[in-house]
């Protein structure tokens, strides 16, 4: 039993760490084509329309479009199959475990914020920016975690997997209830009636994936054309896939989370990252840093991150509200919190909703979730590193 329960957790957590190195090559790649001489062709590629349908019924969506909310409404609906996962029957589970991530993930998305509000205060454009130092990326910061082996406690893996989990969490209610547009109540209407039908789907422990997945493609055309964002369809359609404990031999979530994980992980992410970590550097200077926009995401990452999940873990272990992971020092503690300042994808994400009408920003958010994920990621990585182990 002990096995069966632990398996999705390993599994999980090799996947992830895999990922991170890909996402890393990925971003590198972009930064590298975006100073080059085919940086025309990367930024006019990424802005060129393509048609997908059969004659004149389909939709005409820009590369990054197709990519920023096609293929990451799929990437959500990977990431609410695993948050519903820990949640019924993973490490979030027990109420006991889940207190200290759950507790360190409001601390790291709560400071954060504040410190980017702090920096942008007074500027209503720039301020609109507040939830991207709010976000860890649990593949970069698993696969950091991964490259320090065994200097690393398996509790506290399993500490930063739940506490980035529940940090997506947080990220998509902050993007349902923060970062949508003019709403169509027709089309809330039948998304409304899409999920209805989904629901009914599972009342009835429908086991095929087929089913859902077409009423999923209705409900993700229906979101698009509400004024919430597209990827949110990714998160119903996940809610409502079945996952009972009693059916020991077969869950249709893990079988559709195992087979599309390669894809999400291999695929979605790094094309995602690909895309979007693409900024010209051309003329960038020290002082481009000190920018409200930039300076509150690095110093939202870096800073913020870490003294939030930080200090918030340290109350309420110290107040016996939670307790300390098994085989853990303070000091590997504050580096695994250093460590989900390493925003990027998600960071990434939330600041292409945070600025889609004023794209002048993007710049500044791209240099600052580039530079605070990677300050969060050498610091982080070289104070476990000489961090003694007992």
């Amino acid at each position: 039993m002990l096995r069966y329960l632990s398996s999705p957790f390993k599994w999980f957590f090799k996947l992830e760490a895999a990922s991170g190195l890909v996402l890393l090559f990925a971003a590198v790649i972009a930064l590298f084509i975006s100073n080059s001489n085919f940086s025309d062709l990367y930024f006019t590629t990424l802005n060129k329309y393509i048609f997908i349908g059969i004659n004149k019924v389909g939709l005409k969506l820009s590369v990054i479009h197709w990519i920023n909310d096609a293929l990451m409404a799929i990437f959500f609906f990977f990431v609410t199959l695993e948050i519903k996962r820990e949640f019924l029957q993973g490490e979030l589970s027990n109420v006991k475990q889940a207190l200290l991530p759950i507790i360190a993930a409001v601390g790291g998305m709560l400071v954060p914020a504040l410190v980017y509000v702090y920096i942008n205060f007074g500027d209503a454009e720039t301020l609109n920016g507040w939830a991207i130092p709010s976000a860890t990326d649990i593949a970069f910061s698993l696969g950091v975690l991964s490259l320090l082996g065994r200097r690393v406690p398996l509790s506290l893996k399993v500490f930063l997997t739940a506490l980035a989990i529940i940090d997506d969490l947080g990220a998509i209610l902050i993007i349902a209830l923060f970062y949508s547009g003019d709403l169509s109540i027709k089309y809330l209407s039948l998304m409304l009636i899409a999920f209805l039908i989904l629901l009914v789907i599972n009342k009835f422990n429908v086991k095929k994936f087929l089913p859902y997945l077409v009423v999923g493609l209705f409900l993700w055309d229906f979101t698009h054309n509400s004024g919430i964002h597209a990827t949110i369809a990714g998160v119903l359609l996940a809610m409502t896939i079945p996952h009972r404990k009693k059916e020991k031999d077969f869950s249709l979530l893990i079988k559709v989370e195992h087979a599309i994980s390669p894809y999400v992980a291999f695929g979605i992410m790094p094309l995602f990252a690909f895309a979007n970590a693409g900024v010209s550097l051309d003329g960038l200077s020290f002082s481009s840093l000190l920018d409200k926009v930039p300076l509150g995401i690095v110093l939202g990452l870096f800073l913020g991150k870490q003294l939030g999940v930080f200090v918030f873990s340290y109350i309420s272990i110290k107040l016996k509200i939670a307790q300390m992971p098994n085989n853990s020092n303070w000091f590997n503690f504050y580096g695994v919190g250093v460590l989900t300042g390493i925003g990027f994808t998600m960071s990434l994400f939330v600041g292409n909703l945070a600025f889609v009408e004023n794209m002048q920003y993007m710049d500044g958010v791209k240099i600052g979730v580039l530079t605070g994920s990677l300050l969060s990621t050498l610091f982080g990585y070289f104070l476990i590193l000489l961090t003694p182990n007992k």
